[in-house]
């Protein structure tokens, strides 16, 4: 094949190029040794995948290419080279969650994710990059270089599915499994100008992430979960697809299946939305973008309606989701942390430090309180679902930022035309589907005139994650993916 078509075919979508392979247009060693020889060539730049599996991957493709010659199909992603985060453990491949305690753990099986990948066809190039226990909006710690960003590689991808987002950005794998606690599926997306889907709670098994460390038995971890992101909105359905469904144990009782896009037409669609808020103010070159996304739908004919749903306290909800988030994430941070957050003097407005404090002192009476509160706030958005069926707003405040790698996390600040921002910001526009559990697509809308892209996104209802994906397929329709320019 010529560069020009090799470099055309590592920009395809993985619902393309598994029909190809399917239809035997292309060979999935073929797509292989492509996407290794990307590999070699960029990663260096980027530094996104950080353990590359070429062996294992060649050989996979092999057999992928076998068993479609005998006329046996694996699933919807045979022969499809993917990337996996880090933090997912991986039969026989390294898997640290780049912590340094972990610079050696192999795992003896799969998490059931990466299972249900390998089961479903996947090609497995290697593990992407992450912060340090999946605990930052950038992607750096003591184990490998930083993650860069294609679009500019003084900015970050995002955190913490970050290297996987800019691997998948520049091409080099088709699908990426990433999980997201605080936006680590979306942000990233918006960054690095790619679609992300974070499903409804509890829809795909975490067992085998890490966190929590190796070997610790848990329920469905609280807040958290796994999803994809891609270069297409029809990738995200097809991994969801793949990816959703109770554990083993669960399965003997009942089964999952994706239920479709509420509705065929973008047209009988109807949705209300917000492009900032006080709380959180977005920057103006975000908002802009932000703007023509709305503007996309209602030309398209969507009927869409300005503000929030009277049902829901905007405030509330999110001290409601921080104070579950680090009365999860507090226990297993050094003691040192925990006494530095206590000792703190945080003013009202400092949402994210005074939840903190607040947690470290918290008795379980509170957390109950709060977890209570959790299950109104869905409760809430289901009364909003019963009229309308999607609610768009920001993914995050500002574009990918340049590294940042100060140790005070709590004390970093951005910097913005509109001035100086708390770096602890990013959790706000990613807590309405975290603490109510609904899912969230994000789609790219465009770019900043520094040349960042933007990513909008859409809130859906409980259970029905095709229908923030079908908004999404309908933007797809007007901005799409753009090739990381300057990059190659």
């Amino acid at each position: 094949m010529s560069s020009r078509k090799n470099r055309q075919l590592a920009y395809e979508s993985a619902t393309t190029v598994a029909e190809a392979i399917r239809t035997k247009q292309v060979s999935s060693v073929e797509l292989t040794k492509l996407m290794l020889e990307r590999i070699e060539k960029l990663n260096s730049r980027i530094n996104a995948i950080v353990t590359v599996t070429a062996e294992s991957a060649l050989r996979r493709a092999a057999e992928a290419d076998a068993a479609l010659a005998a006329g046996t199909i694996w699933g919807p992603l045979h022969g499809v080279p993917c990337t996996i985060k880090d933090c997912f453990e991986t039969k026989g491949v390294r898997t640290t969650a780049g912590a340094p305690f972990l610079k050696e753990y192999v795992p003896l099986q799969d998490a059931v994710a990466v299972a249900r990948m390998r089961a479903a066809g996947m090609v497995m190039l290697g593990k992407t990059n992450v912060p340090v226990m999946a605990g930052d909006m950038q992607s750096y710690n003591e184990l490998f270089p930083t993650s860069n960003n294609p679009w500019d590689l003084s900015r970050t991808p995002g955190g913490s599915t970050g290297g996987g987002a800019a691997a998948t950005a520049a091409g080099l794998g088709y699908v990426t499994l990433g999980s997201d606690i605080g936006g680590s599926i979306r942000i990233p997306a918006h960054f690095c100008g790619l679609f992300g889907h974070k499903p409804t709670f509890d829809v795909i098994p975490l067992q085998g992430h890490i966190p929590p460390p190796p070997g610790i038995i848990v329920g469905p971890v609280d807040l958290g979960v796994a999803g994809p992101l891609a270069r297409s909105a029809s990738d995200l359905g097809l991994a969801l697809g793949v990816l959703g469904g109770p554990d083993k144990e669960n399965s003997i009782a009942y089964r999952w299946a994706l239920p479709p896009a509420r509705k065929k037409s973008i047209r009988e669609y109807k949705m209300r939305y917000v492009l900032d808020d006080p709380l959180c103010p977005v920057t103006a070159e975000v908002k802009q973008q932000l703007q023509l996304g709305v503007d996309a739908l209602r030309k398209s004919g969507a009927q869409l309606e300005e503000g929030f749903p009277d049902s829901i306290d905007v405030a509330g909800q999110y001290r409601t989701y921080l104070l579950l988030l680090w009365k999860m994430v507090l226990p297993g941070s050094p003691k040192e942390q925990i006494e530095q957050i206590r000792a703190s003097t945080p003013a009202a407005e400092e949402f994210v430090l005074a939840s903190a404090k607040s947690a470290t002192e918290d008795s379980y009476p509170q957390w109950a309180e709060a977890n209570e509160h959790r299950y109104r706030i869905r409760a809430a958005w289901h009364r909003y679902f019963r009229e309308y069926d999607a609610f768009i707003m920001p993914t995050s405040f500002v574009p990918a930022f340049p590294h940042d790698h100060s140790p005070d996390w709590f004390g970093r600040e951005l910097a913005t035309a509109e001035g100086q921002r708390r770096y602890t910001d990013f959790l706000f526009w990613s807590s309405f589907a975290i603490v109510s559990g609904l899912p969230a697509t994000v789609a790219p809308v465009g770019f900043t005139k520094n040349n960042l892209p933007v990513g909008i996104q859409i809130l859906g209802p409980w259970l029905e994650d095709a229908t923030p994906i079908f908004v999404a397929e309908r933007l797809e329709l007007e901005f799409g993916f753009q090739i990381p320019q300057g990059f190659e």
